[in-house]
């Protein structure tokens, strides 16, 4: 899972299993619809989260969050099991 700050300083959160490779695609007009001509585009942090299913559950969690309770994973360099914790004991 990856958070990409827009030029406007918005956090973009997403998953992908090559985040280099999709950074890349956000920023030719590929990726999402929501970033195309907000960029220039910064990856600020990404964290291998494990499965597919568990990323998407992770995400989920991620974007009911804050800008600001983003911004302290991202500056904290939260680890993965920080993240899973969010997601809760049911998932």
């Amino acid at each position: 899972m990856y958070f990409v700050r827009t030029r406007e300083g918005a956090l973009y959160t997403g998953i992908a299993t090559d985040v280099e490779r999709r950074l890349g695609e956000h920023e030719s007009g590929a990726g999402a619809k929501c970033l195309r001509g907000r960029g220039p585009l910064a990856l600020v942090y990404a964290k291998e989260v494990g499965a597919r299913g568990e990323a998407l559950r992770i995400e989920h969690a991620l974007k009911r969050l804050s800008k600001e309770e983003k911004e302290s994973i991202a500056a904290e360099d939260s680890s993965a099991a920080t993240l899973r914790a969010l997601v809760g004991p049911d998932g």
